[in-house]
């Protein structure tokens, strides 16, 4: 197939067709970087398409065992691979970056992780793969391109962890192997291993490691793998599980807008997103000391009368680090935001503007006040969202830094984009991954 028949076949799953020139460039680029000139499949090669993803709602709730609103964006990465001898050897074609991995043995001492950046990732997920799936024949080929803003909050980190790995499973025949089907069955619980890579826990049978560092949940590989173009998707998680679906009103599109600042997962930006995380597990352990143990917060609150009693143990709490009010304050954010996610649903169903700005407006100010994951730049940028007439706006993801989503009028979207933000884009909901 060419790169045209590609992208021809992207639109044909719901890709907006305007977005075919662009995908059928980031398909030259993963062939022309296997040595593919010739448009004919090569044995063994496989070509996919991994997309970032849209948080409507759901600020840092998944990890918590919350729920969340999400969507596949028309932006990501195209992934080609073929196996070879020897090695993991991956290549990021638009950026002409490359990191060779070579066998080691899984059963013995590993050494420390030898790379930074996106090659830290993909050491993370050949490691753990070659320990879940011990002689897997992971030997591979791999390019990938991206045209999906990096650090932006979309999951540019997430999708590229998705992409690899459902890439190095695919030639590597992993899914046919006993582990693989033991634990791993549909489409949903290949996304939740997958963030496992990511996380570093483990998945069923098959043991975790350290992961990338990150403390994190598993909507945006929810919305990879299993989101649904034209739709917006409800999970919920810890276990994940589906809520519902609803289609984007027609009258409707969304645009998104980088704020330029980067929503790293690294360094002190991740001990500050690690910090969230943790102040969710000091008042499950309150919880658990107290009442009987629990798996995750939004179990917790499942339990009728549950918040007020936890409210209360949070108020008499004494945690080294953890003043009282900051694990307040934490609780308040969870309870408020996980709400938001079944109004919105309902509002998108009827639909109803008024009330989706009224969601998306509280949804921004609890962000900043409560969670603290804001930044000047995209606290300026849903404000400016809403004075040029937006019906409903707010950042989204993993926050310090990132973007900001706003819902407008479908006629008037492109001109909105354009005075909006120079980087800004419509972005209505595209097809999950899909191999092509």
């Amino acid at each position: 197939m060419t790169s045209d028949d590609l992208a021809v076949g992207l639109v044909a799953c719901g890709l907006n067709p305007a977005e075919r020139a662009a995908k059928r460039a980031l398909f030259d680029l993963v062939l022309e970087a296997l040595g593919n000139r010739t448009g004919r499949r090569q044995p063994g090669e496989c070509v996919s398409w991994v997309p970032g993803r849209l948080e409507v709602f759901g600020k840092h709730t998944d990890y918590a065992g919350g729920r969340s609103l999400v969507c596949a964006v028309p932006r990501g990465m195209a992934f080609a691979v073929r196996p070879r001898a020897g090695a993991v050897h991956v290549v990021d074609a638009r950026r002409q970056q490359s990191v060779t991995l070579e066998h080691w043995d899984p059963g013995g001492e590993l050494p420390m992780y030898q790379h930074t950046g996106w090659r830290h990732y993909v050491e993370v997920v050949v490691r753990r793969l070659a320990r879940n799936f011990p002689d897997a024949p992971l030997s591979a080929d791999v390019a990938f391109a991206s045209d999906l803003p990096r650090a932006a909050g979309m999951s540019s980190s997430s999708a590229l962890v998705v992409g690899l790995a459902a890439a190095l499973v695919r030639v590597a025949r992993i899914d046919r192997r006993p582990e693989w089907q033991a634990n791993i069955g549909n489409r949903l619980d290949a996304a939740g291993y997958y963030a496992c890579l990511e996380n570093g826990m483990s998945f069923g049978t098959l043991d975790g490691d350290a992961g990338v560092g990150t403390h994190g949940g598993s909507e945006d590989h929810a919305a990879i793998v299993a989101g649904q173009a034209e739709h917006l998707r409800a999970f919920a998680f810890v276990p994940m599980r589906p809520l519902g679906t609803v289609r984007v009103p027609g009258e409707w599109r969304f645009v998104l807008a980088p704020s330029g600042v980067p929503s790293e997962k690294t360094g002190a930006a991740q001990d500050l997103y690690n910090r969230l995380a943790h102040g969710v597990e000091r008042i499950v352990e309150l919880w658990n000391r107290a009442e009987s143990p629990s798996a995750s917060l939004g179990a917790v609150l499942e339990s009728s009368g549950s918040a007020s009693r936890l409210r209360d143990l949070v108020r008499r709490s004494a945690i080294p680090g953890w003043p009282p009010e900051a694990l307040e304050k934490r609780l308040d954010h969870f309870i408020r935001e996980d709400s938001r996610v079944v109004e919105a649903i309902e509002a998108f169903r009827v639909p109803d503007a008024v009330r989706l700005s009224s969601l998306a407006e509280q949804s921004q100010a609890d962000a900043e006040t409560l969670l603290g994951n804001q930044v000047p730049a995209t606290m300026a940028l849903a404000r400016a969202a809403r004075g040029h007439g937006a019906l409903a706006a707010s950042s989204f993801g993993a926050g310090f830094g990132g973007s900001v989503w706003a819902l407008v009028e479908r006629d008037a979207a492109e001109d909105f984009a354009a005075r909006w933000h120079p980087g800004a884009f419509v972005a209505d909901p595209g097809p999950p991954l899909v191999e092509l």
